[in-house]
């Protein structure tokens, strides 16, 4: 079954075409994306503005033109944080079907964690005991923990790194005393998740999902993409605490010009730094292993995982 997985989130208009079958893993046929930034096309009041909703239609329009040219069985079109919390989020919705005829799925937070949870289950097994996943996207941090497929603890708050940038740094870099009321701000809203997570029981291991993972662990050592998806890659808490004190000295511009970072996301690697180290240090993690595997790829294990049962 070939199946056009398209992600709308808060950086990206990302359709991802695999060859999907059932106990097996899925075989990337395709991989597409366009930056999106949607959290930055927000106004005054929440709501996603014109010049947003266009590179939206756009992006999605070109996604669904692609999936039909690899003659996919079917589109699996979601979104998560930066429409989930818009305030016209069903007005853009309505909008977007009308102009593409896509109708996008909208993930609670809760949803999106179980099903990155999913995802690192099946990568990792059933050997790898207790697991918690932190997931840090544009829009939200998700976080879950537990023993089985479905996690027992799953939540999300609004600490995502292109958030945070737009709502905190108004200036390049940004400044030391911005970055201490972040890291307070940070601290303070994890407060209740975090202690779900630890009173739901220990963990055996600690694994990190998404790009800005991906990104924070290359920038500290770990292998490049190109190395392949199943070499081991680690986030130390003592080498991430120091990138930050380096690159949040940088000028976003400069950023970009380091090994693993994308000028898409180098304005918004410092904030997204923050969120890995606060996290890390309240959850008592000192390495995270980095999964290749997230969010979509969840998306395709429940899809065909629905198929079988039918």
């Amino acid at each position: 079954m070939r199946l056009g997985v398209l992600d709308v989130g808060s950086n990206t208009v990302h359709l991802v075409v695999v060859d999907a079958q059932q106990g097996g893993p899925p075989t990337p046929m395709s991989n597409w994306k366009t930056p999106m930034r949607l959290v930055e096309y927000l106004d005054d009041k929440g709501a996603i503005n014109k010049k947003g909703q266009e590179r939206l239609f756009n992006g999605v329009a070109l996604a669904k033109e692609m999936s039909e040219q690899f003659r996919c069985d079917e589109m699996l079109p979601f979104a998560t944080s930066a429409i989930r919390s818009a305030t016209n989020s069903e007005q853009v919705l309505e909008s977007l079907e009308k102009e593409t005829g896509v109708r996008l799925r909208i993930l609670s937070g809760e949803e999106e964690a179980r099903l990155t949870f999913l995802a690192v289950r099946r990568w990792y097994g059933w050997s790898a005991g207790r697991i918690c996943d932190l997931d840090i996207g544009g829009g939200s941090l998700e976080m879950s923990l537990g023993t089985n497929e479905n996690p027992d603890v799953a939540c999300s708050v609004n600490l995502g790194a292109a958030r945070l940038t737009k709502e905190w740094f108004v200036t390049d870099p940004p400044e030391k005393k911005t970055i201490a009321e972040l890291r307070e701000y940070i601290d303070s809203t994890l407060e209740d998740p975090v202690t779900q997570l630890l009173e739901s029981g220990p963990l055996d291991l600690a694994v990190g999902t998404s790009k800005t993972f991906r990104m924070l662990a290359r920038l500290t050592g770990a292998a490049p993409s190109s190395a392949g998806p199943r070499v081991k890659r680690v986030l130390t808490q003592a080498g991430l605490r120091q990138l930050i004190s380096f690159i949040s000295r940088m000028t976003a511009a400069d950023r970009a010009e380091l090994e693993g970072v994308s000028a898409d996301r180098s304005h918004q690697v410092v904030a997204g730094a923050l969120v890995a180290e606060a996290s890390m240090r309240k959850l008592g993690i000192d390495t995270l292993h980095i999964c290749p595997w997230a969010l979509r790829e969840g998306v395709i294990f429940r899809q065909t995982d629905q198929v079988l049962l039918k």
